[in-house]
């Protein structure tokens, strides 16, 4: 498992917590687990950390699903981050599917209308299910099912 963050640093209004990015393949499919706030202070991590993971995801690349079981805020910049992503993955002809949103962070979707730029699923292993089955079948086997 690959880990990536931004650096959290002080400021006059406090700490800066990073957002982390682990990465797990499965088969074609790589699945992107974010871990923190993703706000003004961390978006330049994620969208770093984001972009050769996206150069990937194309036509005949890696499918993409981003984990948000453990990202318990998302403002408007993070939502714009992600919706270039989802733009550059379209071009490229590749699909990126989020899964796993937490309750906040799932009413932000809905109410910024993200939940119809993105296809939301409940879990990673639902998202897997549809996007790959060799996908699905190697994370069933790494969780012993």
């Amino acid at each position: 498992m690959v880990h990536h963050g931004a650096e959290g640093r002080a400021t006059d209004r406090g700490p800066i917590f990073s957002v982390h990015i682990s990465q797990e393949h499965y088969a074609d499919t790589l699945v992107l687990t974010l871990a923190g706030r993703i706000d003004n202070s961390t978006t330049e991590g994620l969208k770093a950390g984001l972009d050769a993971y996206v150069a990937n995801c194309r036509a005949e690349g890696d499918k993409l699903v981003l984990d948000f079981s453990k990202v318990e805020y998302i403002s408007s910049v993070g939502l714009r981050v992600l919706m270039l992503a989802a733009k550059q993955s379209r071009e490229q002809g590749g699909t990126i599917v989020v899964a796993a949103l937490q309750p906040v962070v799932r009413e932000i979707f809905e109410i910024s209308r993200f939940n119809l730029v993105f296809e939301c699923f409940g879990t990673t292993r639902e998202a897997l299910a549809k996007l790959s089955q060799a996908g699905l079948v190697a994370y069933d086997a790494k969780r012993g099912r």
